[in-house]
């Protein structure tokens, strides 16, 4: 069957993704209230008992802001490296011990034919990672609330079908809103969110004539708009002399108040 997904919600009010293939279905993070996210997944044909386990990113709100209250619902195991379960066990409330469960960075879990590896990124929190999910040949990658991609971070990347790759900020509008300029610092630095700019030089060294699609993700709602990021995204890539037609590869769009459909890695 292979492995497709749904972005349920991107952006600084809460993040929700659903990768699954025939076997497994799995979230990743849970940053809406767990009644937005069980809403969420019936627009998708879903329901909380369809989950088998939910991915921890890292420890900011919106990321966990329902993880507590989804995992005692539907009785479901949380995987995430030991630094973000310390930071996060006192805002989820109580977790039963085996639904408590330690992946490392850098390591792997496989859950059926779906094999699930993290990787570390640049983000002001405990331990923060990505996720690669592979089954077969197919690769899908997940990476948001990076301050920049590094050398390692772009290897993780490199040989995707499909990105989730962070485009959160156009770096002017940042400069001229208002939020103050500590804030800012933060945003713009090493430990904070990928702007526009710095996705699209990303992109233009990792991509090969295997990734067909880049879903634009984590988009600041005062400081970005999507027609601006993927314009700015492929502008990015332009300037490096990397040029795709819409037939080759596409960058496309996700929501903070809908999910995206249905998207099967394999699909040309």
């Amino acid at each position: 069957m292979g492995i497709s997904f749904t972005v349920l919600s991107s952006g600084s009010t809460g993040n929700v993704t659903v990768v699954r293939n025939g076997e497994t279905t799995l979230m990743i993070d849970a940053g809406l209230s767990a009644k937005r996210i069980d809403e969420l997944l019936a627009m998708r044909e879903l329901t909380g008992k369809d989950i088998d386990g939910i991915l921890v990113t890292h420890e900011h709100s919106d990321h966990i802001k329902g993880l507590g209250a989804m995992a005692r619902k539907y009785d479901l195991p949380i995987y995430a490296n030991t630094n973000t379960w310390e930071a996060i066990e006192k805002g989820i409330g109580t977790i039963p011990e085996h639904n408590r469960i330690i992946m490392e960075t850098g390591g792997y879990r496989d859950f059926g034919s779906l094999r699930v590896e993290s990787f570390a990124i640049s983000h002001d929190a405990a331990e923060p990672v990505g996720y690669n999910f592979y089954d077969g040949k197919e690769k899908l990658c997940v990476a948001t609330d990076l301050g920049y991609v590094s050398d390692k971070v772009r290897l993780a990347l490199e040989g995707a079908d499909v990105l989730v790759l962070e485009a959160n900020h156009d770096i002017e509008m940042l400069r001229m809103g208002r939020y103050p300029w500590n804030t800012k610092r933060r945003i713009l630095g090493d430990m904070g969110h990928l702007s526009n700019e710095a996705a699209g030089a990303a992109l233009s060294e990792i991509l090969t004539g295997r990734t067909k699609r880049t879903y634009l993700a984590h988009l600041s709602r005062d400081h970005n708009m999507m027609d601006l990021a993927k314009m700015s995204v492929r502008g990015a890539m332009e300037d490096r002399g990397c040029f795709y037609k819409d037939s080759e590869f596409k960058l496309c769009d996700t929501y903070y108040d809908q999910p995206t459909p249905w998207d099967k890695v394999s699909q040309s």
